[in-house]
Formats: C-alpha cells, sequence, structure tokens
C-alpha cells in the first residue's frame, strides 16, 4: 500500500502562509521554549518549510538534515516546524474525504475559516474543562487545508517518502538502549512498523501481551469505524405512546448529548436536548398536547452499568441516555464526579426544557417505547469520525465505553461489557488484523485484565493509514499531537513537537503510548511502546517520550 502523495499547494499557497505565521508564538509556548535562539532557528527554517508546501515528500529530509548539528533547541524547533508543515500533508493524509481531497471531518473547521484547529484540539493540558475553543481563543495547532489529492486521483498512487528504509539494525541501535531504561519497569515491549508498506522494521517482545491502557482505544476507533462506518449518527428521540400521552426519550447511546444552558441552541455541534425539548414542544402543541406522561428508554444498552473498577472519576454509569457525561460541573473532558443515574438526570433536564416551553410533565421514569410509539423529534451526534477523533485526543472513557456497545449492537451482540469486548475483537479479526494474545474486558483501557501486543497495535495503526480503507482515517487524525494537543499537550517540550502523533496509556504500573512519527526521512512510521510494572509513572513516561523522539529524529539506515 502507498501513502498518498500531495499536489503542489498552488493556490492553497497563503492559507499555509496564516498557518505557519500563526503557529510560531503558539509553537513556543507548547513547546515551553523562550530561548532567543528558537527564534533565530524558526526563522531559519521557514524557507525549508516554504519549499516542503511546495513539493511536501523529499524536501522534509532536506529540512530535517539541514539540522541535526545545530543543537537540540535548533532540531526541536525545525522538526517541530517541518512536523506542522506535514499536520497540513503527510501525517493528516488522513479521511474520510471527499472529492477534493479535503478530510470531510475537519472540513468546516479547516484553515478556509482562516482561524480554527481540529475536533478538540484546543486543550492546553490534559486536564480537565482546559479547551479555550469555547471562548474562541487561538488553537494551539492548525487542521490541513484543501490541498491532498483524493483517493481515487492518480497522483495518489506516488510515494511521499525515499525508497529506502530504516533498517532493523539501524533503528535496534537507537531504540535497544532507550527501552532497556530501568524506568519501564520489569516488563517492556515494541515495534515499529512502516505504514506505506506495513512492513515491521523493528520488534522486542513484539507479540507478547500486556495492559495496553488507553491505547485500547485506538483497537475501539478501528472496530468502531469498520462496523458502523465513519458518517454514522447516534440518535436521541422522543416519542409519543399515542393511547396514553406518554412521551418517552430514547437513548440512542450517543456520549456527546449535551444538556448545557449555554450551547447555543445547537450543542455547539453536538446534540442537545434543548433543541430536541423545543422541537417535541412545537410538534405537542400541534396536537393539543400540553401534558405527558414522561420517562425514559435505556434498553439499548444491556448488562451492568458501572465498570469493573467500581465508581470512578474517569467514567459515568455507561447508559444509553445520558447528557453531558453525567458531569455534575462544567468540564467536558477529564476526571470529575458523575451523577448515579445519567438517565435519570438527562430526562429531569429534558423536562426543565419541556416545562420552559409550555408543556407540563410528570416526574420521570424507566420504560421501554412500543413500536406504535409515534417519533416526534430527533437529535443526532456528529458523524461517528468526529466522536473517534474526541475520543482519542481527550482519551475520553465515556465514548470509548458508549462506542464498544454501539459496535455490539451494530454486529448483533449483547450490548454490555463482555459484548462489547468480544464486538471490538470479532471485528479486527474480520480485518485480518493479528488479535493473538488480545483480550478486550472493555473498550476504554481502564480493565487491568486488556491484553494488547505491540504488533497488533501497530498493525491497527498501519491499517488506519491503508489507502484502500479511508474509513478508518480518524483514527490517526485523531491522534493527540505532541506538544499541542489532547494527552500529548504539555510533553516534547524538548523533543519532536508535531512530529509525533500519539495515544498515551496510563495506570498504577502501567505507561504505554503508540502512534505515528516523521523520520528524518520522511517515512511515516507506526510504533508502539508498553510497560508494565513501572514504579515512578513521571520517569517512565519520560523515558516512552525520549525513544519517540529519537525515533522522530533518525534515518536509522
Amino acid at each position: 500500500m502507498v501513502v498518498p502523495e500531495l499536489r503542489p499547494w498552488r493556490a492553497a499557497r497563503p492559507h499555509v502562509v496564516r498557518i505557519t505565521d500563526a503557529v510560531r508564538p503558539r509553537l513556543a509556548r507548547a513547546a515551553g521554549i523562550v530561548r532567543p535562539s528558537l527564534t533565530r532557528a524558526v526563522a531559519a527554517a521557514k524557507p525549508q518549510v516554504a519549499r516542503l508546501t511546495r513539493a511536501a515528500g523529499p524536501q522534509l529530509a532536506r529540512i530535517t538534515k539541514a539540522v541535526p548539528h545545530a543543537g537540540p533547541w535548533r532540531y526541536t524547533a525545525g522538526a517541530a516546524t517541518a512536523g506542522l508543515a506535514l499536520a497540513a500533508g503527510v501525517v493528516t493524509a488522513a479521511g474520510p474525504w471527499d472529492t477534493t481531497g479535503q478530510r470531510t471531518a475537519e472540513r468546516d473547521r479547516a484553515v478556509a475559516l482562516e482561524h480554527a484547529g481540529g475536533a478538540d484540539h484546543g486543550r492546553t493540558d490534559d486536564s480537565s474543562g482546559t479547551s479555550t475553543a469555547a471562548a474562541g481563543a487561538p488553537q494551539p495547532a492548525p487542521s490541513a487545508a484543501s490541498v491532498l489529492t483524493g483517493l481515487s486521483g492518480a497522483a495518489a498512487t506516488v510515494k511521499s517518502a525515499p525508497d529506502a528504509l530504516p533498517t532493523t539494525a539501524g533503528l535496534k541501535a537507537v531504540l535497544d538502549r532507550l527501552l532497556a531504561d530501568p524506568a519501564l519497569g520489569a516488563r517492556r515491549t515494541a515495534a515499529v512498523v512502516d505504514v506505506a508498506t506495513g512492513k515491521r522494521l523493528y520488534g522486542s517482545g513484539a507479540d507478547t501481551s500486556l495492559t495496553p491502557a488507553s491505547t485500547t482505544k485506538i483497537a475501539t476507533a478501528v472496530a468502531a469505524l469498520s462496523a458502523m462506518g465513519p458518517d454514522h449518527r447516534l440518535t436521541t428521540r422522543a416519542a409519543l405512546e399515542p393511547d396514553t400521552r406518554e412521551l418517552v426519550l430514547v437513548g440512542g447511546g450517543d456520549p456527546t448529548l449535551t444538556a448545557r444552558k449555554d450551547d447555543g441552541g445547537d450543542g455547539g455541534g453536538w446534540a442537545s436536548l434543548r433543541t430536541l425539548a423545543a422541537a417535541t414542544a412545537r410538534t405537542l402543541k400541534t396536537r393539543g398536547v400540553t401534558e405527558v406522561t414522561l420517562s425514559y428508554d435505556t434498553t439499548l444498552f444491556t448488562g451492568s452499568r458501572i465498570h469493573p473498577i467500581g465508581v470512578n472519576t474517569n467514567l459515568a454509569p455507561v447508559t444509553a441516555l445520558s447528557a453531558d457525561e453525567g458531569r455534575v460541573d462544567d468540564t467536558v473532558s477529564g476526571p470529575a464526579t458523575r451523577v448515579s443515574d445519567p438517565a435519570a438526570d438527562a430526562t429531569r433536564k429534558f423536562a426543565a426544557y419541556l416545562n420552559a416551553d409550555g408543556i407540563k410533565t410528570s416526574a420521570p421514569g424507566p420504560s421501554k417505547a412500543t413500536t406504535r410509539a409515534q417519533t416526534l423529534a430527533t437529535v443526532s451526534s456528529p458523524p461517528l469520525s468526529t466522536l473517534i477523533e474526541r475520543m482519542l485526543t481527550n482519551s475520553d472513557n465515556d465514548i470509548a465505553e458508549a462506542l464498544a456497545r454501539q459496535t455490539a449492537v451494530a454486529t448483533g451482540v449483547r450490548a454490555d461489557f463482555a459484548g462489547g469486548g468480544k464486538a471490538v475483537l470479532a471485528q479486527l479479526r474480520k480485518l485480518g488484523l493479528p488479535v493473538t494474545g488480545a483480550v478486550f474486558k472493555d473498550g476504554s483501557g481502564l480493565d487491568r485484565a486488556d491484553r494488547l501486543t505491540a504488533n497488533l497495535l501497530t498493525a491497527l495503526l498501519a491499517k488506519a493509514g491503508d489507502p484502500d480503507l479511508p474509513a478508518l482515517r480518524p483514527v490517526l487524525t485523531g491522534l493527540p499531537v505532541a506538544g499541542f494537543t489532547g494527552t500529548l499537550s504539555t510533553r516534547y517540550a524538548d523533543g519532536a513537537a508535531g512530529v509525533v502523533r500519539a495515544k498515551t496509556g496510563t495506570l498504577t504500573g502501567v505507561n504505554t503510548l503508540a502512534g505515528t512519527v516523521v523520520d528524518q526521512d520522511g517515512r511515516l512510521l507506526a510504533f508502539a511502546l508498553l510497560a508494565s510494572d513501572t514504579t515512578d509513572p513521571t520517569a517512565a513516561q519520560t523515558a516512552l517520550d525520549k525513544t519517540a523522539t529519537a525515533l522522530a529524529g533518525c534515518g536509522c539506515r
């Protein structure tokens, strides 16, 4: 398989200029680089980036090779600048695509708007409630401009990097020493794969199953996209039983449904309970109905709502109906106190909106809509591609568990924790992925009994880059960007900022990292690093970051 090449940037070049001009100060803040040498390094790198925007692939090699003797600060700036250009090129050579090659999941947020970044890419650190996007503040990393060749185009067969691959010996010389760091605990495994060819270039215990923590979400994402498609939406509806005037709020398993009062009426792009209530009230009034018995239906999902880890601030009870992930505060990501019954809580908020619109309701209770119930109004989530990106960027456990169950629903499996894991495994097996040793107890990776191999994680990432499977591209585009977004926003201050894109994983004694990196020769590589029995999470995280940075900085021939 071949990674698509870029077209010449032609008319899009002014947008690229705006990208690079806008990014330079944000790069300094995100990477913590305040030295005068950075300014000089970025200025020095600018001509090379301009050349890259005219002909992406070969020029990247010249950019990165031009700075190896300039010291680590200058290399960091050059690599990050090159990486940001690649964010509009090779790294985000991703879908789903429209006929111009633009990622449809980013169309409304693209550089054509001259300000916005990718979905949920506005966070300044990995704590909860840190998005600056709602306040209209600049986001720290740009989205891709509409310059990529569509998958059906003839230019899609042109390679974007040299034919020569890193060698196993070259990779071993660089990685073996770093992976021997005691900070990585008693057990550690690794794999590196060339995305364009799918060839494994390096492996160290790559077929040994270890606890993956949140890198499990990569598997959940691939399974959900393959089962439902990137354009699939999750619908919440209000249905009226014709004989009893029972109004049933039917949960569609949308983990991003919102009841925020400041959502502008459209949920900020997410499905809104306010919108649903307003439409329901209008329809009821046209029928002369101003009083209803209100209930809610959560039967789409089955089994226990409580994760095996128990009640936890990292995850609300899993149910087919919830609003704002059951959070009791205004956060949108990260740990938070949750309500004990998200469905009842969401329905009470729905009732309040109905009451404000002149519809009197009873106190809500659980029920099940019959086949005779008449749908009065619906609201739908953004496309699944957008949900996947939000899940991966923010490491959102609530979305992950909902999508594992949605995968079960889509494939006719019981929609509980066990069924979700079974459905995910079945989808990966159907894609021909190496699932030997894989165990899925949940969709989020919170369960310590989950098991994945470095081989499977890199195979998942390579599969997401397959030109014949554009539906899987959100797996790559949703990965946090080093030094800029999501759970990597505060990492890589002294290394491959903007070049590494990876999903993190952290549990007590477990540290993992899996994603993509563009090496010094412009090859897009997938990597997976898993460490178990670690004792110092900060030291282990640093060791993993050093390894990914080294991979970005070498040609490893």
